[in-house]
């Protein structure tokens, strides 16, 4: 049996057709939960689904662009319609990172990551971690970025953005927590994802910076999240865990 036993849940995981989000998608599943897959390519969603659905475990795909405000709160209707009324678990994984020096930053870029990072959450939680309290129980897992925690040149939007998302998190642990509702993040460090392909040498350059001296893997970064949503996790309220190698401890 896992660790985690996640069975008959209901989980929602944005940005979940790649990456980080696939990985977890697919673990959550392992554990028994009814996984939505949700972002906005169709194909790469339809194939995390597939291979979900080949393992044994259940999933299903939802269309989402959450830059737009009406599309989160489809999302948050679609997901609890499919889940038979309910979504037990919310990952809010999806983002968008643009580096680059402040001053060569469009503001279309800065209205962009913020929609994506930091309001699109916000809206799921809004739409979603209500009916959690009426029920008396929930997990909600952020995905930030070590980068929240410390400056980096060229990273001041991106890291900014998560930053909030970290400040989100404190603050829904305090309003929902006393309702069952435990609200945690993460904090990867650089990870070899589809999305970080084009960082090239750069992501083992800032890896090379921690302890572990190497990017992740998306699944030990899932490890962490299938954590903090589950019930060996039931006293962790208001936390934000770095999984970044060390990076934040030296």
């Amino acid at each position: 049996m896992s660790s985690v036993d996640l069975a008959g849940r209901v989980a929602l995981v944005t940005g979940a057709t790649s990456g980080i989000g696939a990985a977890t998608a697919a673990l959550l599943a392992e554990r028994g939960a009814h996984v939505l897959v949700a972002g906005r390519d169709r194909s790469r969603g339809e194939a995390v689904v597939a291979s979900i659905r080949d393992r044994g475990g259940k999933a299903d795909f939802l269309a989402a662009d959450l830059g737009e405000a009406e599309s989160v709160r489809k999302l948050a209707r679609e997901a609890a319609d499919l889940g038979g009324g309910r979504v037990d678990i919310l990952v809010n994984n999806a983002g968008i990172f643009p580096f680059g020096p402040t001053d060569q930053i469009r503001d279309s870029d800065v209205d962009a990551v913020y929609a994506l990072n930091v309001k699109a959450p916000f809206r799921l939680v809004a739409e979603l971690a209500p009916a959690m309290a009426e029920r008396g129980h929930g997990a909600i897992v952020n995905v930030t970025t070590m980068v929240a925690e410390y400056g980096v040149s060229g990273m001041a939007l991106y890291g900014s953005s998560k930053a909030a998302l970290n400040l989100l998190t404190k603050a829904w642990a305090a309003e929902f927590g006393p309702r069952g509702v435990r609200v945690n993040a993460v904090e990867p460090g650089p990870t070899r994802t589809e999305g970080a392909a084009g960082m090239g040498d750069g992501l083992d350059a800032l890896a090379a910076q921690a302890p572990a001296g190497r990017p992740a893997a998306p699944k030990e970064i899932a490890e962490a999240i299938a954590y903090l949503a589950g019930d060996t996790a039931s006293f962790v309220h208001g936390a934000v865990l770095p999984v970044d190698g060390g990076r934040t401890a030296v």
